[in-house]
């Protein structure tokens, strides 16, 4: 990776510069440079060019406060010596050595991560403002305080639409990103009962241990609960073996359960038949949760994962947590699994956890919508960069 990154930041100081000056020549110039965080030397190309320059964080800001405070050492954090103290950052509830993003933490083996994600904090003084995917209403506080120690941070999120603003509309600019091709599972989900679906996905990237798999299946096993489980082969880069479900599993679930190398995220979330989302709370995934109004068992596994999931169940209280990430180090057993399936789909719980999840999709539809927070943000933005151009 970090090899990977200096080839990028080598080529890219090269090829960029020309980029924008073929644009000026064609009588498009670029009025504005934006990047992501793992590229932070675009400022520097942006700056020698005269151009203005934006970063767009793709994370929450909870995330960008973790890793503003440790580069900086402002407050304690874990270290060698005291690998599980407790992290207190302002504006933000207390944090388990576990609910810091685990690429701070001392035991960390992906240093080269840590590397490249702290690095963008060398040149922050350079872009004009932070965009970021998340909206005001979310984190407002954190967005706040940040704001007025860092760059100005303009929330533009969630930058994920609800399906309902492109469905059926055939003349929708909706550009998707998916890594996949997704298998068909939408005319299974409408022969199940509203709210009676547990949804499970653990993104492209995680992958769980075989043992782990094993307590998922059997807690859905006992669970008899309906379920649509997204079980992809692993990355040939990462030299592991497939996941092998228990014998006879798919015989004993028969049509209560369907498995797919891939799904249509957006449309299962937005079905009515998806009581829950077990998800490993990467942002994106996080944000598509909120924006649906799907409650989640959080089951993170690295990185800004567990600062989410911390988020998701102790904060805005639209989940249950059903583990802790890589730092705990434990295998979550099958009668756990059970338990938090039941939770989440029937009862008292599982009805708390959905009206506070249809709250929080109310609140990203307004941030959104015209006159809403995001919407302001974006559109102050752009005048911005407009009103530049014409300078």
């Amino acid at each position: 990776m970090d090899s990977c990154l200096a080839q990028l930041e080598r080529i890219g100081r090269e090829k960029l510069p020309q980029m924008i000056r073929k644009q000026e020549e064609k009588g498009r110039p670029v009025s504005c440079v934006i990047h992501n965080p793992f590229i932070p030397w675009v400022s520097d190309v942006a700056e020698s060019l005269g151009i203005p320059n934006a970063m767009l964080w793709v994370q929450s800001c909870s995330s960008f406060s973790c890793y503003y405070h440790y580069y900086h050492n402002l407050v304690p954090f874990p270290s060698e010596k005291e690998p599980e103290i407790d992290v207190q950052l302002p504006h933000m509830p207390l944090l388990k050595y576990d609910e810091i993003p685990s690429f701070l933490h001392p035991s960390t083996p992906y240093t080269f991560l840590q590397r490249a994600i702290l690095a963008q904090y060398k040149n922050l003084s350079k872009p004009f403002c932070i965009l970021m995917d998340t909206f005001e209403e979310l984190e407002h506080e954190i967005v706040e305080y940040m704001s007025k120690i860092t760059r100005p941070i303009k929330t533009i999120g969630p930058l994920f639409r609800p399906l309902k603003s492109t469905t059926n509309n055939s003349n929708s600019n909706t550009i998707r990103a998916d890594l996949y091709t997704a298998d068909r599972c939408i005319d299974w989900l409408d022969t199940k009962l509203p709210r009676t679906v547990v949804y499970i996905s653990f993104g492209s990237i995680v992958h769980l241990k075989q043992e782990q798999i094993d307590e998922i299946a059997y807690g859905l096993l006992s669970s008899e609960v309906s379920f649509l489980w997204v079980l992809r082969p692993p990355p040939k880069e990462l030299s592991v073996e497939a996941h092998v479900l228990p014998e006879g599993f798919l015989e004993e679930v028969g049509d209560r359960g369907k498995l797919v190398q891939w799904s249509p995220q957006e449309e299962v979330l937005a079905h009515p038949s998806t009581a829950c989302f077990m998800t490993h709370c990467g942002w994106n995934s996080m944000m598509e949760a909120l924006t649906s109004g799907v409650p989640v068992l959080a089951f993170p596994y690295w990185g800004d994962q567990v600062t989410n999931a911390k988020f998701l169940v102790d904060v805005v209280k639209v989940g249950i947590r059903l583990g802790r990430g890589e730092a705990e180090g434990r295998i979550v057993p099958r009668d756990e699994v059970e338990r938090c399936f039941r939770a989440a789909t029937g009862g008292a719980e599982a009805e708390e956890l959905r009206k506070n999840a249809v709250k929080w999709r109310q609140a990203a539809e307004e941030a959104v919508a015209e006159g809403g927070s995001s919407y302001k943000n974006m559109k102050d933005f752009v005048d911005h960069i407009i009103q530049i151009g014409k300078v």
